[in-house]
């Protein structure tokens, strides 16, 4: 169900013309939409993300920018209403100045009165350049107010605009300008509804629902009526501010992915022809953060059941907004449910996203760990900046406070951190420090002033309220962000080092996908060395880093194609091996989301989806090492402890077979048992001694539970210190309508058998571990099935030790 109100009054989406300030050649520009984007189509621009086209495309941000349109009204009483106007941005209507737009998070509204005509009309919006206004506003600044170094346009922290725009250590460097919501009129009314809260009471066989309905009103009295689960209730609301009670017995409650249904309740608000849709699920979060004899507790409590978050960061769903689609950005969190990811933290560099997208992880079980829009800069504390600050956080605190989604608000990304990044805060603390303070309390004021009952975290890492200390390694207290293995170079052993009681950033990179590549570089291109791919690599040092640790962990692969599949399956180790860990050591640790799910743009990244939505090989593992019950192997001094982990709602029984895999596919038994799984905290199974396994053999775990069957695999060393066997992978490939049905089999093991296809498309599963005489079967769903494919075969070995794949 849509939640967008019907509209009354005027769409103004749609086409419009866009010049360059001071020009006469127009473009057509789609609204909602970019700039960019718009250049790109009518050829202006190259195509962006293609080679090193950024280059020729960022002189777009030092212009200025005017978008017109022209109408005609029959009834000028309108209000003029722009969401997501971004950033700095001047809208006159008829010439005259409406609207002087400064944040990219807020809905501006003008009411037109005199200024609109019966008859022909005309907009005319100027996008004042991003880059001029930022530098203008930090040489305004009493003090310098440093800006994180993975930004080559300088000074994005002095815009409200995502932080991204100005260039990551993922993302093009572009700040394209536009709309990235609606823009329309609406008819002026004596009272309309600004916005809905609401609030759930839940008891023993009952949740009571408290709606308060605030009011724009230049009446005494308001007439309303609030429907909601089959009761209609009329009120005469009495200046700005309305409440209503509903009461609903025997609730079928909203729970998060994997523990249980999404039943959602519409909820309807009408003030005269005004009529506002809401859709509710019915539950409990709680953030239970305490000090305990290890430091301070980090968990979320859905409907009194402690939950495990299992998930992955959020960045926007493309560089340039103009190219989002509700379609395109289901799919992506479609793939995080479907790789048993419960929550998503949508980080504090990107945007407060729009309704349609909280409404798609209600629907689909994911719970939203909510960023403020801030992040790894240092920011202004100025009175005019922090207002506008309080207003974007109590508008987008409101717009969000009915989704079952929302688990909880974070004040901000790495701001703590930040204080000690730059020379102009290590030199003097103290002022940064305040600075900060004003900053987040603001966030906090705003935000708890429009929802009082928020789940409220100040910011990310931290070990608390009121603690600004090191949340990158101490992992005893609050959320942590671990990011020794990738920064610090370190093995991936390391992460067995640190039990965190929540882990909300981790991270390991990777190429994209060959189908990805090619849309960006052409063969001669291919080389991590070429120009084009450093171009694709926006973190310093991130193709080195990617190499340097391949060569500690497998031996060195053949060609640039086997170098893209093998540091995905490197990636892949990475996270696997953190994972596994962390969610043995439950409930210590109750939560682990890895940076990140999806791409901007095309690029070397952390992400566990390509730019476009497919699976890199990280995605297929996270499906098996998310799986709801698992078995994990803990090394220790003198052998490897074995064990289950259950975080689905119920207990279970495990049958769990342990074998000493050799190279050539051979197995000896180790270990045969039964084991209880409970939900509160991971069962030991068995402890296997080291001497068990043979200098040649690798740890191999099949289990069933109630939820189907599983397996795993350790290696106690390098993949390089093992002599591999030639696969011989064979795939043998029938079509049945637009499906393809893959069955794949080995002459000896072979480790992360993967298959490739010549176009876009979803495998059922990839990354996998074959044994001679146990094929295994999967399928291929091209995203267009009248096209011809062609597969292609990798393994460890194939990669590592020949010049060709099958």
């Amino acid at each position: 169900m849509n939640e967008t109100p019907k509209l009354v009054g005027q769409d103004l989406a749609g086409l419009w013309s866009l010049t360059e300030a001071g020009e006469s050649n127009a473009v057509d520009m789609a609204i909602p939409g970019d700039g960019i984007s718009a250049l790109v189509a009518a050829g202006v621009l190259p195509e962006p993300y293609h080679r090193k086209n950024e280059e020729a495309c960022r002189w777009v941000s030092e212009r200025d920018w005017v978008l017109t349109r022209h109408m005609t009204l029959d009834d000028p009483n309108h209000d003029l209403v722009i969401e997501g106007l971004d950033c700095m941005a001047t809208v006159r209507w008829n010439g005259q100045t409406v609207i002087e737009g400064q944040n990219a998070f807020r809905t501006y509204r003008a009411a037109l009165d005199d200024i609109a005509c019966t008859g022909e009309n005309t907009v005319e919006i100027t996008f004042h350049s991003a880059v001029r206004v930022a530098a203008e506003r930090q040489a305004a600044q009493p003090y310098p107010v440093p800006f994180i170094w993975n930004s080559p346009i300088p000074n994005g922290n002095m815009l409200r605009k995502p932080a991204c725009d100005f260039g990551w250590d993922w993302n093009i460097a572009l700040a394209p300008f536009g709309i990235s919501g609606g823009i329309r009129l609406e008819p002026r009314r004596p009272a309309r509804i600004d916005a809905l809260r609401v609030s759930q009471h839940h008891g023993a066989g009952a949740v009571d629902i408290e709606v308060e309905v605030l009011l724009d009103t230049e009446c005494a009295q308001t007439e309303l009526q609030l429907a909601f689960n089959g009761e209609t209730q009329n009120y005469v609301a009495d200046g700005c501010f309305a409440t209503a009670q509903f009461r609903v017995t025997d609730p079928e409650l909203w729970w998060p992915a994997g523990q249980g249904a999404q039943p959602l309740y519409t909820l309807t608000a009408t003030c005269g022809d005004q009529v506002e849709q809401r859709r509710i699920g019915l539950r409990d979060i709680a953030l239970v953060s305490e000090p305990d004899d290890i430091g301070r507790s980090f968990e979320l409590s859905v409907n009194g059941r402690d939950i495990f978050c299992k998930g992955a960061n959020w960045i926007p769903a493309d560089a340039l907004l103009g190219r989002i689609t509700r379609e395109k950005t289901r799919d992506l969190l479609q793939s995080a449910v479907d790789a048993n990811m419960n929550m998503i933290r949508v980080w504090g560099g990107g945007r407060y996203e729009a309704d349609w997208f909280y409404h798609l992880c209600d629907e689909l079980g994911l719970m939203v760990w909510q960023d403020a829009m801030f992040a790894c800069n240092l920011y202004p504390a100025d009175d005019g900046f922090l207002s506008d600050v309080a207003a974007e956080l109590r508008e987008n605190a409101l717009r969000l406070n009915h989704h079952a989604c929302l688990a909880l608000w974070c004040g901000d990304n790495e701001l703590i951190g930040a204080l000690g990044w730059f020379d102009e805060s290590k030199k003097d603390r103290d002022r940064y420090l305040v600075a900060y303070d004003r900053l987040n309390r603001t966030i906090e004021t705003a935000l708890k002033e429009a929802v009082p009952d928020v789940n409220w975290w100040p910011s990310s890492p931290s070990p608390g309220p009121m603690s600004f200390g090191d949340a990158w390694h101490d992992d005893t207290r609050g959320d942590m962000h671990f990011w020794s293995v990738w920064h610090e170079g370190r093995d991936f052993e390391h992460y067995r080092d640190v039990a965190p009681r929540f882990c909300s950033e981790f991270g390991f990179q990777s190429y994209p996908s060959m189908d990805v590549v090619r849309r960006f570089a052409d063969p001669e291109d291919f080389n991590i060395a070429s120009p084009v791919l450093e171009a694709h690599q926006k973190d310093r040092g991130g193709n080195a880093r990617i190499a340097e640790t391949m060569f500690r962990t497998f031996r060195f692969p053949e060609g640039f194609e086997n170098f893209v599949y093998l540091s995905q399956v490197q990636q892949g180790l990475a996270i696997e091996t953190a994972v596994r860990h962390w969610r043995a050591q439950k409930p210590r640790c109750m939560g682990a989301l890895y940076w990140q799910l999806n791409d901007t743009w095309p690029c070397a990244s952390w992400s566990s989806l390509d730019h476009g939505g497919g699976w890199k090989l990280l995605h297929h593992m996270a499906r098996r090492f998310f799986e709801p019950v698992t078995v994990s192997v803990l090394p220790t001094e003198t052998g490897f402890d074995l064990a289950a982990i259950n975080d689905a709602p119920n207990p279970c029984d495990l049958s769990v077979r342990a074998e000493a895999l050799s190279m050539d596919g051979t197995a000896r038994l180790l270990f045969e048992g039964e084991c209880h799984a409970p939900t509160d905290r991971s069962a030991q199974i068995t402890s296997i001694p080291a001497a068990s396994l043979s200098e040649s053999e690798i740890l191999h775990l099949t289990w069933i539970s109630d939820h189907g069957p599983g397996t795993a695999h350790f290696a106690p060393k390098p993949y390089k210190s093992y002599d591999l066997q030639p696969a011989k992978l064979l795939l043998k490939a029938r079509q049945e309508g637009p499906l393809h049905h893959l069955t794949l089999s080995a002459d000896a093991l072979a480790l992360y058998a993967s298959v490739e296809a010549s176009q876009l498309g979803r495998f059922s599963d990839n990354a996998m571990l074959l044994r001679p005489g146990n094929p295994t079967h999967l399928t291929f769903q091209p995203d267009d099935p009248s096209q011809p494919v062609r597969f292609t075969t990798r393994d460890l070995h194939a990669a590592t030790y020949s010049k060709e794949s099958t």
